[in-house]
């Protein structure tokens, strides 16, 4: 064959649908896992700078948020080999590829393997739901604080209702003590923790990190749909090569027995 023929070939052996939901897998978690570290950090600069002053009361905070960003690491490092044997397990299941490389006789054990990738994507799948929920909880609290702060600038040429007034108290979301000091921002001092940097690039990397958790979530979905098909042509490439195997003794028992009679008619003759 030539040169174009055999890149047809390689392209018709690869598993596309596994290729993209790998992409979308990578993109997900690598959104999730790198915007969630950075707006993890810049949410502990704003409470430590205007909402607890106080090294003991947001303690126990700043530990758990640590051991979140560990658990980050921890989960970009699994989902990066897990997505890599998802795909090459897509490879090697696809008829495309089998048709590339000639027979081969599936196992109870490659059956067995390819059930358990289903039974575990399941259960990402599901954990991840849990993930994207929580992730929500982040860009709820921020834009409630975003959009108390639209209210007191649109209270500013308003003299009867002062911005002095409307007030955001972290302390009623439960992530610091109600004895933190000062625990919450009125007026000016508000509207100015919502002009921050910090403020406003924790609002949007929660808002990237909630969608690439939703990302992973289609991906799981993506992933589980294609192991099960894969499963499915393993089984009944199973019960094929079965079939197959009976047909080839059967016909050879019938090419012994034929010989064997074209011996005897020799013999008589």
């Amino acid at each position: 064959m030539g040169c174009f023929e055999c890149c047809i070939k390689c392209l018709g052996g690869v598993p596309y649908a596994s290729l993209v939901a790998t992409i979308l897998c990578f993109s997900g978690v690598a959104l999730f896992c790198g915007c969630g570290h950075v707006a993890l950090t810049g949410t502990v600069s704003i409470l430590e700078q205007h909402f607890s002053t106080t090294v003991s009361d947001h303690a126990l905070l700043s530990e758990v948020i640590q051991l979140m960003q560990y658990v980050i690491y921890g989960i970009a490092s699994f989902f990066f080999l897990y997505g890599i044997i998802l795909l090459a397990e897509g490879f090697y299941t696809t008829s495309a590829v089998k048709e590339l490389h000639g027979e081969f006789k599936t196992t109870a054990c490659g059956r067995c393997i390819s059930g358990m990738f289903v039974f575990l994507t399941y259960v990402l799948g599901v954990a991840w739901l849990g993930v994207f929920g929580f992730s929500a909880v982040p860009v709820f609290m921020f834009y409630n604080i975003w959009s108390t702060c639209e209210v007191i600038k649109s209270l500013q040429t308003n003299v009867t209702v002062p911005g002095d007034q409307i007030c955001v108290d972290i302390r009623q979301y439960g992530i610091i003590p109600w004895n933190a000091v000062p625990g919450k921002a009125c007026g000016p001092i508000l509207e100015n923790i919502c002009n921050t940097n910090e403020f406003y690039m924790s609002y949007h990397l929660f808002i990237v990190a909630c969608a690439g958790a939703g990302a992973t979530v289609i991906a799981l979905i993506h992933f589980l749909m294609i192991l099960s098909s894969n499963w499915a042509y393993l089984k009944d490439a199973s019960k094929m090569q079965a079939y197959q195997d009976i047909k080839a003794k059967e016909e050879q028992e019938l090419q012994d027995i034929q010989s064997r009679s074209k011996e005897q008619l020799n013999s008589y003759t």
